[in-house]
Order: C-alpha cells, then structure tokens, then sequence
C-alpha cells in the first residue's frame, strides 16, 4: 500500500539543478532507504518533503492527502516528522525539556503557560501532565532515563542523537524522515541506532525514509532502496538489487567493473 509518492519533483538552485523529476514511493510500515554519494541531492529530497524548500514541479502525496508545498509546520501536522544530520538540540536545555518542544504542535496552551507554575488548576497545566506522560513513554522506550534532567550539552554524543530522534517521536508521526541518523557514531552505537529504527516501524507503526551513508546499516534496515546521483534516480528495487547495480557501484566507487560488489 502506498503511503508517501514523490512523483516527478524538481528543485534547483540558481543554474544547479538538484533534484531532477524524481519520483518514489513509499509503502505503509516500510523503512525506505536512500542512498547516494555526497551532492546527489537526498537531503534536498527531503527538505521538498518536510517542506524547507518549494519544489519547482512535481508533486507529493502522503496518505493520499496533497502536501506539495506545505510549509514545514503543515508537513508537520499532517504527520511528518525529521531528524538533521547536524543536531539541531537546545543544547542548554534538558532531555525532557527537547522532548517537550517536539510536542509543540499538539499544545494549545502556548509553551510558555506549560513552563509556568501558577498554572496549577488551568488547561495548561492538565496539558503538561500530558504531554510531560508522552514525553516520559519515549524516554522509556529509549532508555533515556538516566539522561532525562541533563542538559543535553553535557551528554555523549551518541545520547545526543537518540534525544534528536526522541524529539521528532514526540510528534507522534505516521511517517519518519532520518537524515544520516547513523554520522558521527561509533561502531556499538550504530549498532544501538538500528535497533531503535526497527523498533519504531515494529513497536510504533511508523514508517521511515532514511538517508545514510553507511552501507551496513543501509543493508541491516531496509526493505527498499533508492539510489540517486546528480538528482536522478539511478535504480530502486531490494537491497541486493540495487547494491549491486552497475550505475550504483560506479556512483560510489568510481569503478565501472561489474564485479565490484558494495558488500
């Protein structure tokens, strides 16, 4: 079942042309991934849909409602929520405190009547409790307790990164955009990060678009790859399929021989 088509986008920048006529679908409980040497344009990919740049033709679809252009807070809304590749934290503030700002969204108090404390028999404060209890289930899920008053500042950056990812869960989306969520992380933390990206499609029935370099992780997560260079799609198919992809070898590589494996 198709949940999230990008049909036939275009972006460019000035006489550069980012992202040509690109178009892919992504299927409900799928962890879609896409890949693609430096440039390819798979971060301006995404911010088209999360809605940080206007395409300039094309058109995307999640869940058959019509987002082309939306601004970033109407993506959001409709259910789509994003990781950066760089953090994007409140360095200063806590744990708990960046989880709270994720669920901005979903407050109709503003967040400054939730952070005041004569607000004790009001709306605000049964909306803190609230959302402070969602707020609380993701730092579970995530073992984020012993991190959970620290500002983030002072965490490793490895923690860094899940508290990024638990921000963007506090939306509660249907769909997970993950830019590079394995860059800057060492062996036994990439291995922690594919365990957290499968047990949000498994646990929490999100679907995820990630972008990644890293192909073992590319390989341990997917069920579908996108390859693209230059703002094209090159292939798409399993992960097999388009590991071993002529085009994609050489985009990485640098080497036509079709006997070079990613592996």
């Amino acid at each position: 079942m198709t949940f999230l088509k990008v049909k036939n986008i275009s972006k460019s920048f000035g006489g550069v042309k980012a992202v040509q006529d690109l178009s892919f679908e992504v299927h409900k409980g799928e962890i879609y991934s896409i890949i693609g040497p430096n440039g390819a344009g798979k971060s301006t990919v995404f911010n088209c849909i999360n809605g940080l740049y206007k395409t300039d033709s094309g058109d995307i679809y999640m869940d058959e409602q019509k987002l082309t252009n939306f601004r970033p807070e109407q993506v959001a809304a409709a259910g789509i929520a994003r990781t950066f590749q760089n953090l994007e934290l409140f360095s200063h503030m806590s744990t708990l405190d960046n989880l709270l700002l994720g669920r901005h969204l979903k407050m109709k108090a503003s967040i400054f009547q939730i952070a005041a404390l004569n607000f004790r028999k009001s709306q605000a404060a049964r909306e803190e409790v609230e959302h402070r209890r969602k707020c609380e289930e993701i730092i579970d899920f995530l073992e984020l307790e012993a991190y959970r008053n620290l500002p983030v500042l002072s965490l490793p950056y490895g923690v860094q990164k899940l508290v990024e990812l638990g921000r963007a869960l506090a939306l509660e989306p249907k769909l997970l955009l993950l830019d590079e969520p394995a860059a800057g992380l060492n062996n036994e933390e990439r291995q922690d990060m594919i365990f957290w990206i499968k047990d949000i499609r498994d646990e929490l029935g999100i679907s995820l678009v990630v972008i990644e370099h890293n192909i073992q992780l590319v390989k341990d997560i997917s069920d579908r790859l996108l390859a693209i260079n230059f703002g094209q799609k090159i292939t798409e198919g399993t992960v097999d399929e388009v590991l071993d992809h002529e085009e994609v070898i050489t985009a990485y590589l640098g080497e036509p021989e079709t006997d070079q494996k990613m592996r």
